[in-house]
């Protein structure tokens, strides 16, 4: 299945191998169609990782910027979640970049360098190297709060984990020009990249809908028709267009069904090929991109799409790279004449032939990795399913079936939530200690707002069942967050606020904590 090896930047492999891998298929006595047809479903077109590479690449600047609003409140001593309580919650995020130092300065610093490599690996510049420095920075990040995370943080360091293995400079990138690579552009055999690599990338991203598929069959609301109509009931999901969504019950029973049947035809992105997989492809993407304005849930729906661009067969990328061709071409010339000295050295100093066995040692290495991860993915979902029973030792120090694509399922929540942060002045003005504005002297539950973030709503939601450690850290960074000009917070309350959806009168309010300030 492998019909490629790599070079040092992690570019596809030259076109002259393609006879011998073919011969090589041939005594082995495979099937020509057989092989054929397992590469259509299994290869990716080396211009569709090159998208992906670009789409990274930017989502790593987006997730930045948006993390950056509260780098204190997540990522440093003064915030939600010290060092010492981290480490005391998860021993190994210890490791993390960003646990070396609890001071604002020494965050922002790695956040200015995860910047530089996300823009260096969306240009494709040392691609491999990019993309390795921005999966340790985002994994460190991730590692140092891992209570203000979702599913789409997870599917995220996966893709750009996985996506280390693949040869994402191939294509639209720097390393491309530097090395004087065309031979892509030639040869069509070339375009596609197949093997456990490229299976394992599809794999990933394949795994997060038939998860999510199965768990919400086993829910009722979504075989009801009922549960987009639910999702879009609780406003503090909204994003800035979600209450513009119509509240006509047969719109919303529409949606539900068609988004379960994207996901229930979702393995037609690896059995199909052609125009199935990228009308499949194409309306899941669509669908992706218009949860983003409309639900506040992070980078998920973006991160989606940037995966499922994987899936598009090498006839789409002819049309665009064909639509595009112009704007390719000033880009080309333009790095060629800025590249000039450095393609010549690379031209100069680029290895022979010798330098052949070594990578393609070097790929058989990688793809070995990737068959085993592969095995190891598929039968953790068979186990989070309940497909299978865990090892025992599986079992002792992990629950697979406690899985990140459980994303409203088996049923959405029935009841809108909104949180209360009072912090209460020594001149007796009371102030929302989340947001910095005054409030009622006598704050009703009606007065509850939404979250600031997403990432904010995940934690407050888990404080519910933190231990006091975690709340009373929560509460004195709001003491921080409450301090004005005019005078330092004395007192800070935390409290959770539920409604009926429907007749928006509160239900149940949760008190998390109170605390007096220093």
């Amino acid at each position: 299945m492998t019909d490629r090896r790599d070079d040092a930047d992690g570019d596809a492999r030259p076109p002259a191998a393609s006879a011998s891998a073919g011969a090589a298929d041939g005594s082995r006595g495979r099937s020509p169609a057989l092989g054929a047809a397992v590469r259509r479903r299994l290869g990716i077109d080396v211009r569709a990782l090159a998208v992906v590479r670009i789409a990274l690449g930017v989502l790593l600047l987006v997730d930045l910027a948006l993390r950056s609003r509260n780098l204190t409140a997540f990522y440093t001593d003064a915030g939600v979640l010290p060092r010492a309580l981290l480490v005391e919650s998860y021993p190994l995020a210890g490791a993390s970049l960003y646990a070396r130092s609890g001071e604002p300065w020494a965050v922002a610093a790695l956040f200015l360098l995860a910047a530089v490599a996300a823009v260096a690996l969306a240009a494709g510049y040392r691609t491999r190297v990019a993309a390795a420095v921005s999966f340790v920075l985002l994994a460190s990040l991730q590692a140092r709060n891992p209570f203000v995370l979702n599913a789409g943080d997870t599917l995220f360091w996966q893709l750009l984990g996985v996506g280390l293995l693949c040869p994402l400079g191939a294509r639209w990138s720097v390393d491309a020009v530097r090395n004087a690579r065309s031979t892509t552009a030639r040869n069509p055999d070339a375009r596609r990249f197949a093997g456990p690599r490229s299976a394992l990338l599809l794999t990933v991203v394949l795994v997060v809908y038939v998860s999510n598929a199965v768990v919400k069959l086993r829910g009722e609301a979504w075989p009801a028709g009922e549960a987009v109509g639910t999702v879009f009931r609780l406003t503090y999901l909204h994003g800035p267009l979600g209450g513009l969504v119509p509240e006509s019950p047969a719109l919303l029973t529409a949606a539900t069904y068609g988004w379960l049947a994207l996901l229930l035809a979702s393995p037609l992105l690896v059995a199909a090929t052609g125009r199935v997989r990228t009308a499949l492809a194409g309306a899941l993407v669509a669908a992706h991109l218009s949860m983003a304005p409309a639900l506040q849930i992070g980078v998920f729906p973006l991160v989606s799409a940037t995966a499922l661009v994987a899936f598009f067969p090498p006839p789409v990328w002819d049309r665009i790279e064909a639509a595009a061709a112009p704007a390719i071409e000033r880009c080309r010339s333009t790095a060629e004449r800025g590249l000039a000295p450095a393609v010549g050295a690379t031209a100069a100093a680029r290895p022979g032939l010798n330098a052949l066995p070594a990578r393609a040692t070097r790929g058989r290495v990688l793809d070995a990795v990737a068959a085993v991860l592969l095995v190891a993915l598929l039968a953790w979902t068979a186990t989070g399913l309940g497909l299978v029973d865990a090892p025992e030792p599986v079992a002792a120090v992990s629950d697979p079936a406690e899985s990140d694509w459980d994303m409203f399922a088996p049923e959405p929540p029935s009841t809108d939530a909104r949180v209360l942060a009072t912090a209460t002045t020594a001149d007796g003005d009371r102030i929302d200690a989340l947001y910095g504005d005054a409030v009622a002297a006598d704050r009703p539950p009606s007065d509850a707002r939404g979250y600031p973030t997403a990432r904010w709503r995940k934690h407050v939601s888990l404080l519910a069942t933190a231990d006091a450690e975690r709340v009373d850290a929560t509460l004195a960074h709001l003491c921080d967050r409450a301090t004005r000009p005019g005078g330092a917070a004395s007192s800070v309350t935390l409290s959770v606020v539920e409604f009926a959806p429907d007749t928006r009168r509160a239900v149940d309010r949760r008190d998390l904590g109170a605390r007096r300030c220093r």
